[in-house]
Formats: C-alpha cells, structure tokens, sequence
C-alpha cells in the first residue's frame, strides 16, 4: 500500500483437537489514510466467520448482493469474488473447513454459498455473536487512529476457548467430510467419477453429501480446486504472470479464460492489472507460514 498505509497479517493453526474443523484463525490489521479506504477482491474460498474492529467493510459479491456496516461477517462457501473496502481496521478471521461448518454451523452449505451474512441479524449465526462480543471487548480506535484492544495471544486464547467448551456442536460427524476432502484436494481426481470412486460412494450420494456440507455440486468443486491452483501460482508469481501457472488440467487457454470469468468474473488480464493491496499479502503470509497460498488448498487432516 505505499507510504500512506500499511497492511500485516498473521495466521496461526488452531490447536491439534481443533485442527479438523478450520483451516486458519487469521489476525490482520489494515491502516489506510483516513478516510480514504483500500480495495480488494476476496477469492473463492471456504466459509469464514471475521470480526472487525475499527472501520468495517463495503461488500459486494459479484451477483447483486451486498452488505455494509456489519462488524461480524458470515460468508458462505464461494464460487465468485467478492468486492470489499474497508478503512484502518483489525480484523480477525476464522475459516472453517466443510467438517468445521457441519460441526460449529450445523446449516445446509449450499443455502449459504456465495452469501455475505450479518451475523448480529441472523438466527443461525446467532450463538457466534457473544464470541464476537467477547473478541470485540476494550477493542477500538485511540484518539490518534491508533488500533488498541486485546492482544493476539488473547484473541486466540478466546477463540480456543469457544470453540472447545462454549460453541454448539450439530450432530454427530460424519466422516464421509472428511473423506470427500481429501479426495478433492488430492491428485489425478479431474472427474466426478474420479471423486465418487476414490470416496467409495455413489454419484447420488456424493451429490447430497457435496451440496450439504460443501456448498457446491462435485463438478463445481473440481472446477474450482482446478482454477484455484491456478490463482494461487499467479499470485505467488513475483512477475505476476499467468504464463506457468495454468493448471495441467485445462485442456487449452480457452477452457481456462471460461473458469476465470465463472470464478473472478473477469479475464486473467483484467485480473493481472488490478492491484491487490491486502490479498497479495495475505496469500504470501499464508503461503509462508503454512506452506499454503489459499483455504481451499488447505489439506484437512
């Protein structure tokens, strides 16, 4: 971001009890030059739960929804970008893998994909407004613009203690999630078919199990793993090229121009000339520390 403001990031793993259900618990802090705010695009990603201190963002997905002025934020499980702005803030991020929202959420994934939620306004969410609450406690702006509120260990330490004694548990686990993941993830599964014999399953019944806990049908999540690899070698490009980044799955550039219209909703060129202030950051923090560039190439075990 230049001179006039800055943007660290931190990801920390959560606990080995906890490991399964998220993929990160993510503390950031954004200083921009008031009031002047900073833009980005969120990729396609798992379901995150973040909690804002300071400014809270503009959001825009790339349909017709938007949602501004929330402080803690619900986003589904999502094929598209979703635009945001947002002035000096901190902000703490929870991802949660396809077991984690079935554990912690309990909601069907596919009536939440590619949806942007107040989480103070909404029932299903409900019993992760007190942790926010907690998180949000003696958290605000100093006089000068300075950020002062808990410290990292702190947030962590609440955010461990949620989720092992306080938060609702839906159900028993199935471990089919798991299962699936790891499918999804692994190599040479490029088919439906692929996916549903490695897992040992039945088209039909991976349907179900894909649309219930993972937001998305098989084809759309191979689709989206495909494009992702692609994204995150882009991104960690340090020339920013998307020439050896394409993924050996696609079967000529056309093919990969069409994913990247259907995921960023723009072609890789307009993608390759934005600037990204926030995620580059985020994606080469991530990459460093965790050996992994994006939520959905996070292995679940």
């Amino acid at each position: 971001m230049g001179a006039k403001g800055s943007v660290t990031a931190s990801f920390h793993t959560p606990p080995k009890d906890l490991a399964k259900y998220f993929t990160t618990f993510c503390c950031a802090e954004i200083v921009t030059e008031e009031p002047t705010p900073v833009a980005d695009y969120m990729h396609p990603e798992w379901a995150s739960l973040r909690v804002f201190s300071g400014s809270t963002p503009d959001c825009r997905l790339a349909g017709d929804q938007s949602l501004f002025g929330a402080d803690v934020v619900m986003t589904g499980a999502s094929s598209m970008p979703a635009h945001f702005s947002i002035g000096t803030t901190r902000l703490l991020g929870v991802g949660f893998l396809p077991l984690g929202w079935a554990t912690f959420v309990g909601q069907p994934a596919d009536q939440f994909a590619n949806t942007l939620t107040d989480v103070r306004e909404s029932d299903p969410f409900a019993h992760f407004a007190q942790l926010a609450q907690t998180l949000l406690t003696e958290t605000s702006l100093g006089e000068t613009g300075e950020l002062r509120g808990q410290s990292v260990a702190d947030q962590l330490r609440v955010l461990t203690k949620f989720f092992r004694k306080q938060a609702p548990r839906f159900g028993n686990e199935d471990p089919r999630i798991q299962l699936i993941h790891s499918a999804l993830i692994g190599p040479g599964v490029s088919s439906v078919c692929d996916l549903a014999k490695r897992c040992e399953l039945n088209t039909r019944t991976l349907e179900r199990l894909c649309l219930q806990h993972f937001g998305f049908s098989p084809k759309l999540l191979l689709r989206r793993q495909r494009f992702m690899r692609s994204l995150a070698d882009f991104m960690l490009n340090p020339l920013g090229l998307w020439v050896g980044a394409i993924d050996s799955q696609y079967v000529d550039q056309p093919h990969f121009v069409r994913d990247c219209r259907d995921f960023l909703g723009m072609t890789p060129s307009e993608y390759a000339a934005l600037d990204h202030p926030i995620l580059s950051v985020f994606v080469r923090e991530r990459m460093r520390v965790l050996g992994s560039a994006m939520q959905t190439l996070d292995d679940p075990n």
